[in-house]
């Protein structure tokens, strides 16, 4: 398999800009608002780090996929949800504010659970650890410091300095992170070489049942813990939606190994399969009208405490 400079030079820094966008959504605000009522945060929190890996291992077992897929799979299994949650959930009419927070939260946690769960998943399956790069989880948690704790809050500072600024920029970060996913998973298919179209094959029902099984846990325990329907959506979007460019970053730049990136890299394919699902779901049940009064309600909030924040029309009749 040949190296590919592109996917290794340009992942880096690409993900430090996209992880930059969160930032630019989020106020300290969308927290406190979310802690006065945690109980989606706390849910969809635990269910993302902790449930998501270990049904990737149920996938990986049931499916018998060879080791190195395998484990590929629970990486991004492990990943905290990426920022195109925020825009499917817009998109559904759901909670956009829970979503953005339980992005953030999964990302900042992630620093510390995805190195972890990594090594655990690596010495399940002895013989791809004795073929990749060795994983340092000190070295991988610093360079996930590196790329997600300290852009957020670059983002976030962005954020409360120039308000109007960073909401017109998070616009454009966002097609940023589009276009690098489709440049990653480009670029590693060409590193495959005759290898790509088999390994694909192998990951792609893995990466189906991944996101369709994410999606509906999030919708199922939200309904359990009797969570407002938006916030069911948020929930139900945020398991189902991985931040793929995370999981070729574990599997290209740490552990130098573009085939463990190949899971992440179909799932970020295969995974707007249940996100239209969810779309068509939510845009079903919540009308229009009422979608246009939550808006303007939550406008009028933010004016309320924040003079600086201009209310988006355009946006809001778009959907």
């Amino acid at each position: 398999m040949d190296q590919n400079p592109l996917v290794d030079i340009v992942l880096p820094p690409a993900l430090f800009i996209i992880m930059v966008g969160i930032g630019l959504t989020l106020t300290a605000r969308d927290f406190s608002r979310e802690f006065k009522a945690p109980r989606g945060m706390i849910l969809a929190t635990v269910a993302q780090l902790l449930v998501m890996p270990l049904i990737g291992l149920g996938i990986a077992v049931a499916l018998s996929l060879p080791p190195v897929l395998a484990v590929g799979l629970l990486i991004i299994a492990a990943c905290p949800g990426g920022t195109t949650s925020n825009l499917i959930t817009y998109l559904a009419r759901g909670n956009v504010a829970l979503s953005i927070v339980l992005t953030v939260i999964a990302s900042l946690v992630a620093v510390i659970t995805l190195p972890i769960a990594t090594d655990l998943t690596l010495q399940w399956q002895p013989s791809v650890a004795d073929g990749v790069a060795e994983l340092s989880v000190l070295s991988t948690i610093a360079t996930l410091v590196a790329v997600v704790l300290l852009p957020v809050g670059i983002g976030m500072f962005i954020r409360h300095r120039w308000p109007r600024q960073a909401l017109r920029a998070e616009r454009a970060v966002s097609v940023l992170g589009s276009v690098v996913l489709a440049v990653l998973i480009t670029g590693i298919i060409v590193s495959l070489g005759s290898e790509a179209w088999t390994m694909l094959a192998q990951a792609g029902v893995a990466a189906v049942l991944l996101s369709l099984i994410g999606t509906l846990l999030g919708v199922g325990l939200a309904r359990l813990a009797r969570l407002p329907f938006r916030s069911l959506l948020a929930v139900g979007v945020e398991l189902g939606q991985k931040k793929s460019t995370l999981g070729i970053l574990i599997g290209v730049t740490i552990l130098g190994s573009h085939e463990l990136a190949v899971p992440s890299a179909v799932y970020g394919l295969v995974s707007f399969a249940s996100a239209l699902l969810i779309i068509a779901y939510g845009r079903k049940r919540i009308s229009r009208a009422e979608h246009l009064r939550i808006i303007a309600a939550e406008t009028a909030g933010a004016h309320a405490t924040d003079p600086t924040q201009t209310p988006e029309p355009t946006e809001a009749t778009g959907t």
